[in-house]
């Protein structure tokens, strides 16, 4: 049965794609989730932590937050619910864009507007996910390419909202990369896996290359240019890209960066001194290296005039 199902995937690109769609529409509400409640999670945490060692004053905690003796907290409980009434969320009210759509965005007890962000990000995984099923076709880099997407979609939600890249994505994002260079190993004609030794040297040239530039800004300006959640997540990448990729992620992250940086500077009147976070950009450097990157150096080597 696997075997013929298999096969039907192999021989049809278009029903394996369509069927990832739809897994990456479920995996999109899924990551909804994650976005929403792990920087809560860890920040409980890590206030729990700190109550060991100092009195916190509840005053200062936010609702979200706070915690009551007993109360469990996670990805899978408590039940999904009303942000204003509270009221839990049936499963038909659950089904990824369809049921936004059904309620016009509202709440079906209260009425209150539903953020748009949601669909959005469960749209945007299914598409990422069926546009990689599409390029990679039914195989072991197709599952690859999955996860990394997955991870990186999830990555770069938390990061616009807390300035923050979890090390409980992003670490196991890189031990993954590594243990399927060693499983999996390079595969002809496919960018992921790599072998052994390009991943191991792309986990350490990714890390160790924005150290680097991190403690030469801090010396030379007195300032932190980014955090340390960005070190794992080129580590990451480097780890499933290998290092000879590593210089064009960081070159269509920083054009990114710098592009939207100016533009938001211009057109919003962005405070030029506000932190913004540089994870989306690695995320989507990233991803477009795993899909195009032999494609991107290639052109830009013919471009240049250094490749005939």
């Amino acid at each position: 049965m696997l075997n013929d199902l298999a096969a039907l995937y192999a021989n049809s690109p278009g029903l394996f794609a369509g069927s990832v769609f739809v897994l990456g529409l479920v995996v999109g509400s899924f990551l909804n989730v994650v976005i929403y409640r792990l920087p809560i999670m860890l920040e409980r945490e890590w206030r729990s932590q700190a109550a060991e060692l100092l009195p916190l004053e509840t005053a200062a905690v936010p609702a979200e937050i706070a915690t009551t003796p007993n109360e469990r907290f996670g990805l899978s409980t408590p039940r999904s619910a009303c942000p204003a009434c509270k009221a839990p969320i049936k499963a038909w009210q659950n089904i990824p864009v369809v049921s936004w759509l059904m309620l016009r965005g509202r709440c079906a007890s209260c009425k209150a507007r539903i953020t748009w962000r949601y669909p959005m990000v469960e749209l945007t995984t299914g598409l990422l996910s069926a546009w990689v099923a599409w390029h990679f076709g039914f195989g072991a880099p197709a599952a690859c390419a999955l996860l990394i997407t997955w991870a990186l979609v999830a990555l770069t939600g938390i990061d616009i909202d807390h300035q923050l890249l979890p090390d409980s994505i992003t670490l196991p994002l890189m031990w993954a990369g590594l243990l399927a260079a060693v499983m999996v190993g390079a595969i002809d004609g496919s960018p992921i896996p790599v072998s052994p030794r390009d991943a191991l040297i792309g986990s350490i040239a990714g890390y160790l290359s924005l150290w680097l530039v991190f403690h030469a800004f801090r010396l030379i300006t007195g300032k932190e240019g980014m955090g340390y959640g960005d070190f794992k997540l080129f580590a990451a990448l480097g780890a499933w890209l290998g290092w000879k990729l590593l210089p064009l992620v960081i070159l269509l992250s920083a054009a990114t960066g710098a592009v939207l940086g100016i533009l938001m500077i211009v057109l919003r009147g962005r405070d030029r001194s506000a932190p913004m976070p540089f994870g989306p950009y690695l995320a989507a450097a990233g991803w477009l290296a795993m899909m195009y990157g032999d494609s991107l150096v290639s052109g830009y080597l013919r471009v240049s005039g250094l490749k005939h």
